[in-house]
Order: structure tokens, then C-alpha cells, then sequence
């Protein structure tokens, strides 16, 4: 009975989305942790990517991975 009320592809794309959801939040977190672990901008630098990232967390997440430099030791 349930695999009339709930089909094989609806089951996929539960899984589908419940994946992406989960690798969003990752992406997110690591954002957060790359961004206070850098030593190369301090204070309003640090500032100003968590408030992107906390504002439009997606989006913002993405630019912070593009537009942040190579980390130099």
C-alpha cells in the first residue's frame, strides 16, 4: 500500500533534496570555520564575510570561496 502513496522516484527525490540540504549546511560551517581559522584578515574582514554569509548564506558562501585568496603559510 505505501508504494502507491509513495513511489520509487518520490523516494529518490526526497533523498535527493535531504542530500542537497545536507551539503549546504557543510558548505556553510566550513565557510564559518575557514573564515575564523585565516590569518591573513582580521577584525572587519572577519566581520564582514560572517554577516554575507549569515545574511544570504548560499550565495554569500559561494562568493566567499571565489573571491577569497590563497592562503599563504
Amino acid at each position: 500500500m505505501i508504494a502507491y502513496v509513495y513511489p520509487l522516484l518520490s523516494i529518490f527525490w526526497s533523498m535527493l533534496i535531504f542530500a542537497g540540504i545536507v551539503l549546504m549546511i557543510f558548505l556553510i560551517v566550513w565557510c564559518f570555520i575557514d573564515n575564523f581559522r585565516r590569518h591573513d584578515h582580521h577584525g572587519w574582514a572577519k566581520l564582514g564575510w560572517t554577516l554575507l554569509i549569515l545574511w544570504i548564506p548560499v550565495i554569500g558562501a559561494l562568493i566567499y570561496i571565489i573571491a577569497r585568496p590563497a592562503e599563504v603559510d
